[in-house]
């Protein structure tokens, strides 16, 4: 049960940092805010809504206590204009009325239970009041011996207008404050987004160019260590490269020389068996470059994907394979055009080795921009699929291995897809055989 209620409290916090940080800084302020307020609230409005109808009820008690000992006509036109005038109280008299509604215990709200405390306190009669006569003004309504008084007070007599200014205030100061900690949170986070934007960058083979630390000491350290990073990968695959280089220069010159040796030698079975052993070494030699060389290099151009596709499908339908292909969205997306290219033909190689048919499909997957290949053949067995991945490694059950090529074709596509920070997966085909799913993700 406490695992499901953390699980549901993570779900509705912010996922990212510019959120976090401001639910961070913002929680203890708006905290201390409510705090601050409804300390204020308990005991200034209180003392204040105490005075008041004090005030008020020693108005009352002073105008009804005055008509009680004058009672004659003179006197109570000269308490009705003194009201008005110095008490913003406006007097009805009903004679030989009667008090139809009375309060007798405090009614809900502060206000009212401090009004009726203080009437009850000095005032010994029986009383009602409206607090919502109208917008502007509330009545009090007195039973007296001869009839009832009406007392119209202003609202204002009891409410104070600087209490909701001050709330008001507080409300506008704490938008203000929360709008300035936005905008520096925003400049704050904006380094470590492009930080993040040239990390994919550079992970699906596209130069970061005018990329520079800044923001704070923490952040320019991370870019600073990220560029650093970068330059020595750029270092390794140059010295790998150069390596490489090297060594297909030391092995093609003794392969060429075997060759030589071998095509002056008359023909026979021992003769022809050495020709196809240095013929294979050579394909065994150019396929171990091409892996290991990979993508260096060459710099990711902007690339029609469904124009790049439709050329490696000609090339291999004019190889003579069986090859179906829909495009349903074609769009341009930063790729290395000749490593996409030696991915897909290798795939479609491998596909034409062991099947008859294959089916190419192509389009927009959300965020992603999928070509699945469908073939016709024997497949590969579920828990094989990640081996055919690794450098050199041929499936000896189900794939004939004298077709089978050296092992580097999937290991290669893969290096590929990855290189573009994509993946390629291997499933099921619907009718039967090997899926290959080739997931690119569209750039932005």
């Amino acid at each position: 049960m406490g695992s499901e209620q953390n699980g549901r409290i993570k779900s509705l916090m912010p996922t990212g940092l510019l959120g976090r940080s401001l639910l961070i800084l913002m929680t203890p302020m708006l905290l201390l805010q409510i705090v601050t307020v409804l300390i204020f609230f308990e005991r200034h409005w209180d003392t204040v809504a105490r005075q008041l109808s004090r005030g008020l009820a020693g108005d009352v008690v002073f105008v009804i206590d005055y008509l009680g000992q004058y009672p004659d006509p003179e006197h109570y036109e000269w308490i009705q204009n003194t009201a008005r005038a110095r008490m913003e109280l406006d007097l009805f008299f009903e004679r030989d009325a009667i008090l139809e509604r009375q309060i007798t215990e405090p009614p809900f709200g502060l206000v009212s239970e401090e009004l009726y405390v203080a009437l009850d306190e000095r005032l010994q009669r029986p009383f009602f009041f409206d607090l919502d006569l109208d917008d502007r003004k509330l009545e009090i309504r007195v039973q007296l011996k001869d009839g009832v008084m009406s007392i119209i007070a202003p609202r204002k007599r009891l409410y104070n207008s600087t209490t909701y200014i001050f709330f008001m205030w507080i409300a506008g100061s704490a938008l203000i404050l929360y709008g300035v900690a936005v905008i520096f949170m925003r400049n704050q986070v904006r380094p470590i987004r492009r930080l993040a934007k040239a990390a994919d960058q550079f992970g699906r083979g596209v130069d970061v160019e005018n990329f520079k630390p800044e923001g704070a000491a923490e952040v320019r350290m991370a870019a600073t260590s990220f560029m650093s990073m970068r330059d020595r990968i750029g270092r390794h695959l140059s010295q790998r490269t150069a390596l490489l280089a090297g060594v297909s220069h030391d092995l093609r010159t003794p392969l060429t020389r075997m060759k030589l040796e071998l095509a002056m030698q008359q023909s026979s079975p021992g003769v022809d068996a050495l020709k196809q052993d240095v013929i294979d070494m050579e394909r065994m030699v150019d396929a171990y470059l091409a892996f290991a060389r990979g993508e260096e290099g060459e710099k990711a151009v902007l690339t029609d994907i469904g124009k790049l596709l439709t050329d490696q499908v000609g090339e291999a339908l004019r190889d003579g394979q069986q090859i179906d292909l829909h495009i349903e969205d074609s769009l341009e997306m930063e790729l290395r055009p000749q490593s996409m290219k030696r991915c897909i033909a290798n795939i479609m190689s491998n596909a034409g080795r062991y099947a008859t048919n294959l089916s190419v499909r192509a389009g927009r997957r959300g965020q992603d921009y999928e070509i699945v290949f469908d073939d016709d053949g024997p497949g590969i067995p579920a828990d094989k699929r990640e081996e055919v991945f690794k450098p050199f490694y041929r499936l000896e059950e189900s794939r004939n291995q004298a077709t089978g090529g050296v092992g580097l074709g999937m290991t290669i596509a893969r290096d590929s897809a990855r290189g573009h920070g994509g993946e390629v997966l291997l499933e099921d085909a619907p009718g039967g055989g090997l899926r290959v799913r080739l997931v690119l993700p569209i750039g932005h």
